[in-house]
């Protein structure tokens, strides 16, 4: 999976069709900040109401799963879980931190960092913006991972920012 999600993610880049600003900020052996924001025509409460039914917006290409459904229990502790048709479950992130409507805070390992001795935030904030909206949104990793984690960096940016951009559709499409 690893070696995947790598060659999409630098596919995805080179591509760099995602509206999302998304960058590195830093990268290092124990750790990388990737982050970014996009201004959403839509207002904030349709970017939250979408942000938090990740089911609509998160890519199919970046499940465990081939066929399965995600789901976010915005309670503390909560999960951001993947349920398999068959029972198989994965729980990607962990609810920290609820501001409804405007902040919104995960924690863990995203798809392959899952199996790593990496962790991070990721932290989500909606913004009135004109008529519109302004996500910014930014992962911290940090932790062990052989071979380091900054080679990490670029792939999981790119990931997030093609799930943020299919997020803007969505919201803007008010579906």
């Amino acid at each position: 999976m690893p070696g995947r999600l790598i060659s999409t993610a630098a596919a995805l880049l080179a591509l760099s069709a995602a509206p999302a600003l998304a960058e590195v900020k830093s990268a290092a052996p124990g750790g990388f900040e990737v982050g970014g924001s996009v201004a959403i025509n839509a207002p904030p409460s349709r970017v939250w109401a979408a942000l938090t039914a990740p089911d609509g917006w998160w890519s199919r290409d970046h499940r465990w799963f081939k066929a399965s459904t995600l789901s976010l229990d915005l309670t503390p502790g909560g999960c951001w879980c993947e349920q398999a048709t068959d029972g198989r479950v994965s729980r990607h992130l962990e609810t920290a931190l609820v501001e409804p409507g405007a902040k919104l805070v995960l924690r863990g390992g995203l798809g392959p960092l899952q199996g790593q001795g990496a962790s991070g935030g990721l932290t989500f904030d909606v913004k009135a913006e004109g008529e519109g909206a302004v996500l910014t949104w930014s992962y911290i990793v940090g932790g062990y991972a052989p071979g380091g984690l900054e080679g990490w960096a670029a792939p999981v940016d790119g990931v997030l920012a093609t799930q943020l951009a299919n997020l803007k559709a969505r919201a803007e499409a008010g579906d």
